[in-house]
């Protein structure tokens, strides 16, 4: 928001100074309009670079976990901290807070913090399909049925190419006796992605009266916390699902 009043008020001042030095008002909204434009995109760009720096710390700090669980909860609180101290980033550019809110609901969500991670979800940029997907998910826990397949809609819309967006509504679908929804899903997630093998032959399987099986997505689908890997995995991290893809 303050990039875009900063923005605007350099355009304007060009603007004025034009007509104040005794040309049309009309010359001076080319330069006005260049000016608000160019500093917009630039103070956006210095925004979005710090946004990335953080994101990057954030992820070799959880690539790098220690085993102990007590030290772990230690590590990712820090983490927590550095991204929440991140949050005033939002009052300069539109989206940046629901970004990061995004961000920490999917780490809370990984770790446990299921209550924390609600609170983050809530605030969360819809484009952050990941998210949406472990949103969709807790309801899927809850047996809150409306509210799963409204947030796994949030998460094929903007997640169209990814999946394990679709595969994980078809399956939560399949998991509540709702065959007919989930071919139906299905069907549209091919149709998205019609050179994707793996969605084909979950679809054809399926059509056969065959059991959804979501090997094909590992280790990603494991994150959604909706099956358990059949043996203990180390804990794998992607923060996906924003409109920057930060990683």
């Amino acid at each position: 928001m303050i990039n875009l009043v900063v923005s605007l008020a350099l355009g304007i001042a060009i603007a004025v100074g034009v007509r104040l030095a005794g040309f049309p008002w009309y010359a001076g909204v080319i330069p006005g309009t260049l000016v608000t434009v160019g500093v917009f995109v630039v103070m956006g760009r210095r925004i979005f670079t710090q946004l990335q720096t953080l994101m990057g710390t954030v992820q070799v700090e959880l690539q790098g976990l220690p085993p102990n669980p007590k030290e772990q909860k230690v590590r990712v609180d820090k983490v927590i901290k550095m991204m929440e101290a991140a949050l005033p980033l939002g009052r300069w550019q539109f989206l940046v807070e629901g970004e990061i809110q995004g961000q920490i609901g999917i780490i809370k969500y990984m770790f446990k913090d299921l209550p924390g991670a609600e609170a983050a979800f809530k605030l969360a940029n819809s484009r952050n399909y990941l998210a949406r997907a472990m949103q969709a998910a807790m309801h899927y826990q809850r047996k809150e049925w409306p509210q799963m397949e409204a947030a796994f809609e949030q998460a094929v819309n903007h997640g169209k190419k990814e999946g394990l967006m679709w595969a994980a509504y078809s399956w939560c679908l399949l998991q509540n006796k709702e065959k007919d929804k989930a071919l139906k899903v299905m069907a549209r997630a091919v149709e998205a992605n019609p050179s994707d093998e793996k969605l084909k032959g979950a679809l054809t399987a399926l059509q056969n009266d065959k059991k959804l099986k979501m090997k094909a997505w590992e280790p990603m689908w494991w994150q959604l916390g909706l099956e358990a890997p059949m043996q203990q995995q180390p804990q794998m991290f992607s923060m996906r699902g924003g409109r920057g893809r930060m990683r």
